[in-house]
């Protein structure tokens, strides 16, 4: 049974998403405020997801999450009362995988956490390998050249993604379709911004993964580097 916290200094919020969940078969527990969340996630490290709200007291959700992941992977979904794009693309940057806006129904609440629990929990010694790098997803590890390199799960899903397709042309609405999911609406700066980081992260295997103009990118290993 998953476990999820919910964060949010709203009771009658925390009691609706508490049950929707409970209803689907997770465990959960809550945490009226940013510090009590903190507390919460760094005293049980069983956690499978974090529903986080923006605005709380103490510490807000931005400051949760900077401090969750200097420690954790742990998939994250911001509650925020406002659809801002350069909030979300903030909120992307530090770790963010995916944003639901309220008010939200919580029926799609919880088909969103379903989606990503499913993605982010990987399928049982499944690897991927192309060029010298290699991707564990049960271990949720990737290595170039037998070195491991740091990924947030956004660019680990997205690396994902380029392996799986590899030669193909894949356009930005098929990226935000299979990595973000299908009813996240967002823009290619989303895109752009994962991939230029995911690019310098991978070093000099970054030059594999290829701007195709005014469609998307293409993950391509050159034949004498296969």
């Amino acid at each position: 049974m998953a476990k999820i916290l919910i964060a949010d200094d709203e009771a009658r919020m925390r009691k609706l998403v508490r049950d929707f969940l409970v209803r689907a078969g997770y465990q959960v527990i809550e945490a009226a405020d940013g510090e009590e969340a903190v507390d919460k996630i760094f005293n049980d490290h069983k956690l499978d997801l974090i529903l986080l709200d923006v605005m709380m007291p103490k510490m807000d959700g931005w400051e949760v999450l900077k401090t969750v992941r200097e420690y954790s992977k742990v998939p994250v979904i911001m509650l925020t009362a406002k659809a801002d794009e350069r909030d979300e693309l903030k909120g992307f940057q530090l770790g963010v995988d995916e944003y639901v806006t309220k008010p939200f129904s919580p029926k799609v609440l919880v088909a969103r956490v379903d989606a990503l629990l499913r993605r982010t929990g990987g399928d049982a010694e499944e690897l991927l390998s192309a060029g010298g790098i290699e991707i564990n997803k049960s271990a949720h590890i990737v290595t170039i050249d037998g070195e491991p390199i740091e990924l947030s799960f956004k660019e680990f899903e997205l690396l994902e993604y380029f392996l799986k397709n590899p030669g193909r042309a894949l356009s930005r609405e098929m990226i935000l379709n299979n990595v973000w999911n299908y009813n996240y609406y967002g823009d290619a700066r989303t895109i752009d911004t994962h991939v230029k980081k995911l690019r310098s992260k991978m070093g000099d295997k970054g030059k594999y993964i290829l701007t195709v103009w005014g469609l998307g990118y293409k993950f391509e290993v050159p034949t004498e580097e296969a």
